[in-house]
C-alpha cells in the first residue's frame, strides 16, 4: 500500500470513529434517550441532549485534541516520545493554580470569568514547565526528567491539600471533583470558549508544521534551513502549556492522552512528518477522549467516575510498552 493511500484511509477511519464516538456521547448515559423527543422543546430528552450532551461532547472532542497536539508538542521539543503534560507536571501545576483561584475567590466563580481561570492555568503551566526546563538542562536521561515531573505533581498536590484544609466544605466537594478530571456539568457558553481557545491554538501549531519537521531532524538542520531556534522553542512551549491549561481549567487534570495518543497515531500513520501528524492527533485524541468519557459516565451508572480514571486504565499500558522498547533499544 502506497503512503498517500495508507493516510487517506487513515484519516477516514479517525473521521468515521470521531463521529461515531460523538452519536454515542450525544445518546449514551444513565437516562435512555427517545429519538423522537430530542427535537421537541420541552421534554426531558430535549434538555438533557442540548443542556448537557452536547456541550460535554464538545468538550469532549476538543479536550482530547488539544491534550494530544500538547503531547506531541512537547515530544517534539524533549525529541522523545514519552513526554507528556501530565507526567511533566504541567497540568499539575495549571491544576493547583485553578485550585489556589478556585478557593480564594470561592463563590465568585462563573462562566464569565472562565476566561480567567485559562489565564491562571496559563500561568501555573508556564510555572512548571520553567522548572522542567531548568532540570532538563542538567538531567540528560528522560527517565529521571519524567521522575522530576512525578515529583512536580506530588508537591503541587501536596499544596492543595493545604488549602483544603481551609477551604469550606462546599468548597472541598467541588474543588475534588474537578481535581479528578470530568467533564459534568459544563455548560455551552464553557465549551465553546474552551474550543474557540483550542481552535486558535492549534492553528498556530499547524503553521509551525515545516520548522517543526525541520526541528526533528536536528537542531543544526534546522538552523541551516533559517528557523529560529529559540523562538521556536518558546513558541512550542508557550502553546503546548496553553492546550494543556486550558483543558485543566475547564475539566481538570486529565492524563495520558498527550503521551498515548501521538504515540498510536505515528503507528497507525507510520510517518514522522508533523504536517500530518497533528491534525490526525486532533482526531485521535478527540476519538480518544469521547469513548473515555462515555466509559466514565455509563459503566457505573448512576456512578460517574473520573475521566482520568479512564484514560489511565487506557493509556497507561502505551507508556509502559514505550518505556520497555526505549529501555531495549
Amino acid at each position: 500500500m502506497n503512503k498517500k493511500r495508507r493516510l487517506t484511509i487513515a484519516y477516514i477511519c479517525l473521521i468515521i470513529v470521531l463521529f461515531l464516538a460523538g452519536i454515542v456521547c450525544v445518546l449514551a448515559g444513565s437516562v435512555s434517550i427517545s429519538l423522537t423527543d430530542i427535537f421537541t422543546k420541552g421534554t426531558v430528552s430535549n434538555s438533557i441532549v442540548f443542556d448537557l450532551r452536547i456541550p460535554r461532547m464538545i468538550a469532549a472532542i476538543f479536550a482530547g485534541g488539544a491534550l494530544a497536539i500538547a503531547g506531541y508538542c512537547l515530544q517534539t521539543f524533549f525529541h522523545n516520545p514519552i513526554a507528556g503534560p501530565y507526567l511533566l507536571g504541567i497540568s499539575s501545576g495549571a491544576k493547583l493554580s485553578v485550585a489556589v483561584l478556585l478557593i480564594v475567590l470561592a463563590g465568585r466563580i462563573n462562566v464569565l470569568n472562565s476566561v480567567t481561570m485559562v489565564i491562571v492555568a496559563f500561568t501555573g503551566a508556564m510555572i512548571s514547565m520553567g522548572f522542567v526546563l531548568i532540570v532538563s538542562r542538567y538531567v540528560k536521561s528522560m527517565s529521571m526528567l519524567l521522575v522530576c515531573g512525578v515529583m512536580i505533581g506530588y508537591i503541587c498536590t501536596a499544596i492543595c491539600d493545604l488549602l483544603i484544609a481551609f477551604a469550606d466544605d462546599s468548597d472541598i466537594v467541588n474543588l475534588h471533583n474537578w481535581s479528578r478530571g470530568s467533564l459534568s456539568g459544563i455548560t455551552l457558553t464553557q465549551s465553546l470558549i474552551m474550543s474557540l481557545i483550542i481552535s486558535i491554538s492549534v492553528i498556530f501549531v499547524f503553521s509551525i508544521s515545516k520548522p517543526m519537521s525541520a526541528f526533528l531532524v536536528s537542531e543544526n538542520y534546522a538552523k541551516s534551513v533559517g528557523v529560529n531556534i529559540s523562538l521556536f522553542k518558546v513558541v512550542l512551549v508557550v502553546l503546548s502549556s496553553l492546550l494543556s491549561a486550558t483543558v485543566t481549567a475547564f475539566a481538570g487534570p486529565v492524563s495520558f492522552v498527550g503521551i498515548a495518543v501521538p504515540h498510536l497515531i505515528r503507528k497507525i500513520l507510520k510517518t514522522e512528518r508533523p504536517i500530518f501528524i497533528i491534525p490526525a492527533c486532533f482526531l485521535g485524541g478527540a476519538a480518544f477522549t469521547c469513548v473515555c468519557d462515555v466509559i466514565s459516565r455509563t459503566l457505573f451508572a448512576p456512578t460517574e467516575l473520573s475521566i482520568s480514571t479512564i484514560t489511565a486504565i487506557f493509556g497507561s499500558p502505551v507508556v509502559i510498552y514505550m518505556l520497555i522498547k526505549k529501555q531495549r533499544a
